[in-house]
């Protein structure tokens, strides 16, 4: 299991991926969970929100959907904003799901073993406790212009 991406793999994800469904995003724009769906959205990534309190309200440019079997024409990426305990559930929702997603994406703190596992073997990238908005800003400069060590070396300035 890839607990650990490699910065190759994270990339190749963040660029040939157009759409995410963020699970358990929120209207608070003080949440994780906005702010990264938001980001998302302005990188021109198709965002779909799911969140079955807020089913019906408009956010990032869609419709919030209750759970990921209302996503009409699928989404690449499923982004887990909810609990460990609550991931198994959504990974099965995902394989599910008509064209099935290419990536599940658990955020910062969440990890499940098992689930990861059943994704893994049914074909899917799987990455854990990792942020696609940090992981973007990270591996394409943004962190850079913030005066944030990266770790990788570019001719950009």
């Amino acid at each position: 299991m890839t607990t650990q991406p490699s910065d190759d793999l994270l990339r190749r994800v963040l660029r040939q991926s157009k759409s995410f469904a963020c699970v358990g995003v929120s209207p608070n724009p003080v949440r994780p969970s906005h702010y990264v769906a938001r980001y998302l959205r302005l990188k021109g990534y198709r965002v779909v929100p799911v969140n079955p309190g807020q089913a019906g309200q408009q956010m990032f440019g869609a419709t919030c959907v209750a759970d990921l079997s209302e996503i009409a024409g699928g989404v690449d990426v499923v982004d887990i904003f909810r609990r460990p305990e609550a991931v198994p559930a959504i990974v099965e929702a995902a394989l599910q799901m008509q064209p099935r997603p290419k990536v599940i994406w658990m955020q910062i703190g969440v990890e499940h073993p098992e689930a990861a596992a059943e994704a893994e073997a049914a074909g899917l990238i799987v990455i854990q406790n990792r942020c696609p908005k940090i992981e973007y800003q990270r591996l394409f400069g943004e962190l850079r212009m913030g005066g944030f060590a990266t770790g990788i070396i570019s001719s950009k300035l």
